[in-house]
């Protein structure tokens, strides 16, 4: 399969096989995100976020569906918990959206956190690319929720909806901190449960104590599975997204993402020399061997090793 002309011809097999290269490490795909990167910038991401079990899939599954009724082109990233046996997705997502499947106009992927910590993984960074250049006019991000931790959202979305869910009690407090940074609309789903308003009420205290004054994040009552409030709940995304516009913000956070993106992909290629640099000449063990012993201390270790990766590359 011609990946580069099945890519830029709207083929999902080849859309597919190259987020697959991404995930296996090949490097002929970082190639062909290079050449067709002045093709990005174009797609809407939207993260969705919020504890287990707050019906994030389904409010994806319904806001995708609203979306394609607007004739748009959806991509939607579900980031599953990874396989302890397997690496890979558990696909959980995707099998609760698997309606949405068999609409040409959808793509989706599960993928594995890999272990990232924030919720995301590096593969997701170069997923999210390959659904821009693709051709898509929305990405959905869902992420794994891992509560307070997962902070990796706001690195590449444009809004990040945090949906929270009745009969949190005490976790609310747990996660506070978390998604007072990260949250730009909230999302109370099963509101039809005991406790919604008092969930929807503690949301707004939070916010009230965090003294926003430019834009204040909406919080919404929904209930997705019957898919009432899914309309209000997009228009208060819409409005995010033209206050983000109309203040300068819009570019200003995806200036900051590449920000982010440029210093962690210059910290992952300076890992990849040390590991070399381990692998052919062990210097690394010794440098831990010294540290260990008090023969050295770590920060002049890392001058050390910094100085050895030059000498290396001047060679």
């Amino acid at each position: 399969m011609d990946i580069r002309a099945g890519l830029l011809s709207g083929s999902k097999r080849a859309a597919a096989r190259l987020i697959t290269m991404i995930e296996n490490g090949d490097p002929e795909a970082i190639e062909i995100i290079k050449e067709n990167y002045h093709k990005t910038g174009k797609a809407r991401i939207i993260g969705v976020t919020g504890p287990p079990g707050a019906g994030k899939s389904t409010v994806t599954d319904k806001l995708a569906k609203l979306v394609r009724k607007q004739g748009k082109r959806v991509a939607i990233i579900a980031v599953d918990p990874t396989s302890p046996f397997s690496g890979g997705a558990i696909l959980g997502d995707r099998i609760r959206m698997s309606d949405l499947n068999t609409d040409e106009g959808v793509f989706i992927r599960s993928m594995g956190t890999r272990g990232a910590l924030g919720g995301l993984s590096k593969s997701v960074h170069g997923a999210i690319k390959v659904m821009d250049i693709f051709g898509c006019d929305y990405i959905f991000v869902e992420t794994v929720g891992v509560g307070q931790s997962e902070i990796d959202i706001v690195k590449v979305a444009d809004t990040v909806l945090m949906v929270m869910v009745p009969g949190l009690g005490d976790d609310i407090q747990a996660i506070k901190a978390g998604i007072m940074e990260i949250g730009d609309v909230f999302a109370i789903n099963k509101s039809d449960r005991e406790g919604a308003e008092k969930t929807a009420t503690e949301i707004e205290l939070m916010l009230d104590l965090n003294g926003m004054t430019e834009y204040r994040p909406p919080v919404k009552n929904i209930i997705a599975k019957d898919n009432k409030g899914i309309d209000e709940l997009w228009e208060a995304l819409e409005s995010h997204y033209k206050y983000m516009v109309s203040s300068g913000n819009f570019d200003k956070r995806r200036e900051k993402a590449i920000e982010t993106e440029i210093l962690e992909i210059f910290k992952q290629n300076l890992l990849d020399r040390v590991m070399r640099l381990q692998k052919n000449t062990e210097y690394l063990s010794e440098l831990i061997s010294k540290v260990f012993n008090k023969q050295l201390d770590p920060f002049n270790a890392a001058v050390e090793l910094a100085n050895v990766l030059n000498k290396e590359e001047g060679k």
